[in-house]
């Protein structure tokens, strides 16, 4: 059975958004990019619909 990870909006922002030209953000950008790649593989990943509906919203 594999660990859940509870998956917050802001970890959908930096995985989705446009690289920032802000060094601080486009380092949690590739650091939430490098996370994701094997997530599902070693966690179950979950979010709540308020994350969806966020997410889903746009900026």
């Amino acid at each position: 059975m594999k660990p859940t990870a509870y998956i917050e909006t802001s970890a959908v922002s930096y995985l989705t958004s446009r690289p920032s030209r802000d060094v601080v953000v486009a380092a949690y950008q590739e650091i939430t990019r490098e996370w994701w790649r094997d997530a599902s593989s070693r966690f179950d990943l979950v979010a709540s619909g308020f994350v969806v509906a966020e997410a889903g919203a746009g900026n």
